[in-house]
């Protein structure tokens, strides 16, 4: 097969933050490292391949050196959007900014809106009170085994997350139950995400487990993004992970679901390796958070940043010649902090061209729209979303 045209992958490290923002203070963030922090907690990472490229020139990471000649380009990016949650920072990374956040439900969700979701579904409901969501299962599982209401709950974060056993509602009525919630959280209830988290058990100790057939309902962009610009273009955007949720399935033609990191790691290999076209790749590498970030597991984050490290000389040997890789995250999640909540943070910048033998400083960079800026760059469509810079020619022409 010929060798293909060279594409642009972005790979997202979700939740791998490095280090509070300016006005992380106003969202009780101060102090948030999370890539800092992690290798703090654990005794220092081994991550030699993104040493090498430049990591540890972000922030200081216990065991990750900075370097004078890393090969890759190296910076942070700063939040521009209001928000700390997922929705926002893929969004604002594909040039769409939002001005105030989504909506979220420190006391639940109101009367008017548990009435309409039981009018809707005919169900009821259990819980409604923000909870993490591997405690909230174990608190009300029997009762909804027992009674067949699905668990309802919320975060710090705009979400509406319904829990379900998948032997008392199967995956398929989860996922008709958060559409019909996604239809109905409208107007000032336009929560960022309707979360299905099916789950199963008890085991032999009476814990009950979540599965990986969780399905995002992301509201659908209210402006158009890099993705619209790019399929209008004809260039196609490829997402792995739950890239196509996020973003309502809008400029996505496909996002394959990852099982685990190491899992959607293999299906990014297999959209690199795939010589059919240029396009886009876009990617998500959701366990930091949802795994770890969120149950304060220091110890597995840390695991699992060394595991993605190990796997990065496959994806550099899978690109050709004028590849770009950007390497980034969309926000914080510190799991060393009191909080099971996403942190406001600095996100790192990592940006690879195969072929440029080294890279030089980017800077803080003003918005996350830079990566998308960039994005349109690389395809001949400078100027397309105006929402950021490109920084395109520093690493192309580092070398």
């Amino acid at each position: 097969m010929a060798k293909r045209d060279p594409r642009v992958i972005v790979l997202v490290l979700d939740s791998v933050g490095a280090g509070e923002l300016p006005d992380a203070g106003a969202y009780g963030d101060e102090g948030s490292n999370t890539l800092g922090n992690t290798s703090q907690a654990v005794g220092g990472l081994h991550m030699p391949n993104l040493e090498r490229m430049g990591l540890g020139n972000i922030t200081d990471i216990d065991g990750v050196s900075p370097i004078d000649t890393p090969s890759a380009s190296w910076g942070k990016n700063a939040e521009a959007s209001a928000g700390k949650d997922t929705t926002t920072g893929h969004w604002e990374m594909m040039g769409l900014q939002l001005t105030a956040p989504f909506p979220t439900y420190p006391n639940g969700f109101p009367p008017e809106v548990m009435s309409e979701f039981t009018r809707l579904t005919g169900l009821g409901w259990l819980g409604n009170y923000p909870a993490s969501g591997t405690v909230i299962i174990q608190d009300l599982g029997d009762e909804h085994v027992e009674s067949g209401k699905p668990i309802i709950y919320t975060s710090a974060d705009s979400v509406f997350q319904i829990a379900a056993h998948e032997d008392v509602i199967s995956i398929e009525r989860l996922y008709e139950i958060c559409a019909i919630a996604r239809e109905m959280l409208v107007g000032q209830h336009a929560v960022g995400r309707v979360i299905a988290r099916p789950f199963i058990g008890p085991n032999a100790e009476g814990i009950y487990t979540r599965t990986h057939r969780r399905r995002d309902f992301a509201v659908e962009p209210f402006e158009p993004t890099v993705l619209d610009r790019l399929a209008q273009a004809g260039i196609k955007s490829y997402g792995i992970g739950k890239i196509g949720e996020i973003f309502a399935w809008r400029g996505i033609c496909e996002s394959p679901h990852s099982e685990n990191n190491m899992h959607g790691f293999d299906n990014l290999l297999g959209r690199v390796k795939d010589n059919t076209d240029n396009g886009f790749v876009f990617a998500n590498l959701v366990d930091f958070d949802m795994i770890w970030g969120h149950r304060n597991d220091f110890e597995g984050y840390a695991r699992g940043l060394e595991e993605v490290d190990a796997r990065m000389p496959e994806l550099l040997d899978a690109m050709v010649d004028g590849d770009l890789l950007m390497i980034t995250a969309d926000h914080g999640c510190d799991p060393t902090t009191d909080s099971t909540d996403h942190t406001r943070e600095y996100t790192p910048l990592v940006a690879y061209m195969k072929g440029v033998d080294t890279g030089v400083g980017l800077g803080i960079r003003s918005t996350f729209s830079d990566i998308g800026e960039t994005v349109l760059d690389f395809y001949g469509l400078a100027g397309e979303c105006g929402r950021g810079s490109s920084f395109l020619p520093e690493v192309r022409d580092a070398g």
